[in-house]
């Protein structure tokens, strides 16, 4: 149990900063009615593409959200041999270079698939 302490104390004192930001920004925030342009969607300083968020989206900007995430993900795998990789020798670090071959595999294969560029249904 003495091992878990840190875990608890973080979880703990993580909740309570969480709480405690959002009772302060709900006690400081400024209450007002939008009308017109304040209730308008937004899209890096231009007009919508479309009207409602209604609209379909291509499915290659979901392939490109999996493809992200995969590889993200994959990189956590590198964390446990960053901490223990002095360890390993030179065992441990033909594996992580076979892991990242692997990964670089991968990569220029969606890449080559097409799976990395998004275009918009009307381009």
């Amino acid at each position: 149990m003495k091992n878990y302490w840190y875990f608890f104390l973080f979880l703990i004192v993580s909740v309570l900063f969480s709480v405690g930001l959002l009772g302060f920004v709900a006690l400081i925030r400024y209450r007002r009615r939008l009308v017109g342009d304040k209730c308008e969607p937004y899209e890096c300083g231009v007009d919508p593409a479309t009207p409602t968020a209604r609209e379909s989206t291509s499915i290659r900007f979901y392939l490109l959200t999996l493809v992200f995430i995969v590889f993200e993900v994959e990189t956590f795998f590198l964390f446990p041999w960053a901490v223990v990789h002095d360890k390993l020798g030179l065992f441990g670090f033909v594996e992580v270079l076979v892991f990242l071959a692997i990964l670089l595999v991968g990569y220029v294969y969606a890449w080559k698939a097409g799976a990395l560029e998004f275009r918009r249904g009307d381009e």
